[in-house]
């Protein structure tokens, strides 16, 4: 590679590195957001001062989820979500991809959302049920220094549809924690 093509390539990367660290707020935009949640539910065996009785609270289900999006403004977002579901106690395996919709309520330094979505339980294979997909719920998303990149942590209300034409239904209400980079 020719020398004035290195020279080039270095200075542009250093003028877009300096006007990137010079922007304000970034209210729109592609963001990616990660998360894990998990259903708990009360240990029927546990005893208070038995230590091997485990803790009184115990996890049922683990979702972990990805989700590529657009924020349109400082309070709303529409996302694509691909997440497994996994349900230890009915030994359960679901694939939702779902479409998202993020509103946030209360905006301060940090803010409060509410959110829903909606979504296909597809069957890659035998082991995975198919059917339909709803989420609603609500949280808090706390900003990093620069107002870009957050964390989002809070509750959320699952209803999954599935199996001979959609009869079985599984509620659940689990809490998230979710990493968003913007």
């Amino acid at each position: 590679m020719p020398k004035p093509i290195i020279y080039v390539a270095i200075i542009s990367i250093v003028i877009q590195s300096k006007l990137h660290s010079q922007e304000t707020e970034k209210t729109s935009g592609i963001f990616y957001k990660a998360s894990l949640a998990t259903t708990i539910s009360v240990n029927e065996n546990y005893e208070i001062f038995d230590e091997d009785s485990g803790t009184f609270f115990v996890p049922n289900s683990i979702f972990v989820n990805n989700t590529i999006g657009y924020q349109f403004d400082t309070r709303s977002m529409l996302g694509l979500n691909v997440e497994y579901n996994y349900h230890g106690n009915n030994r359960l395996h679901f694939l939702p991809i779902h479409l998202s919709f993020q509103y946030n309520v209360l905006q301060f330094d940090d803010n409060f959302f509410l959110r829903g979505s909606y979504g296909r339980l597809v069957g890659i294979s035998k082991d995975f049920e198919t059917g339909t997909f709803y989420r609603v719920g609500a949280g808090y998303q706390l900003f990093d220094a620069n107002f870009k990149n957050s964390w989002h942590f809070g509750l959320d209300f699952t209803r999954k549809r599935f199996g001979f034409r959609q009869t079985e239904k599984l509620s659940s209400v689990s809490i998230f924690l979710e990493f968003m980079l913007f």
